[in-house]
């Protein structure tokens, strides 16, 4: 299945020790904040994903510092990517860069309306990192 064709298309923000998760409509319109889990149970949440409801496409935040170099996670999301693409070869699996995302994600929640104690609570902020990634992919030339 390829992103053109009908079908959710799941965003991860890697973190090592939680991941948020976005994903899309199956028309492929709207990024919708998922879940956060633990990012050893990334892989297996994937797969059981998959296997409910076919995936279009993964998109993976890379992350980069503001020079563009790679940060002490970033090895880590090349690694998960590897295995992502290995355990799922029928499924396109894309990077994007995830710069500003946490601070992009924390200024949406204020201008959503989202008090102090909920923009704080990280789990939240990585649904929505996530999201954003998400939205910044539907909005890419990397999506047909």
């Amino acid at each position: 299945m390829s992103p053109t064709a009908l079908g959710r298309i799941l965003a991860i923000d890697y973190g090592h020790k939680r991941v948020g998760l976005a994903i899309t409509d199956p028309l492929q319109l709207i990024a919708s904040p998922l879940d956060t889990i633990h990012s050893q149970d990334l892989v297996k949440f994937v797969l059981d994903y998959h296997l409910r409801e076919p995936l279009a496409a993964v998109v993976v935040g890379m992350p980069r510092t503001l020079l563009n170099e790679p940060t002490d996670s970033t090895s880590a999301v090349v690694g998960l990517l590897r295995r992502l693409r290995r355990e799922l070869p029928a499924v396109p699996i894309h990077e994007i860069d995830e710069r500003f995302t946490s601070r992009l994600a924390k200024q949406a929640m204020l201008a959503g309306g989202l008090g102090r104690k909920a923009r704080q609570d990280k789990a939240t902020v990585d649904k929505v990192s996530a999201a954003l990634i998400l939205q910044s992919f539907l909005e890419s030339p990397l999506h047909p």
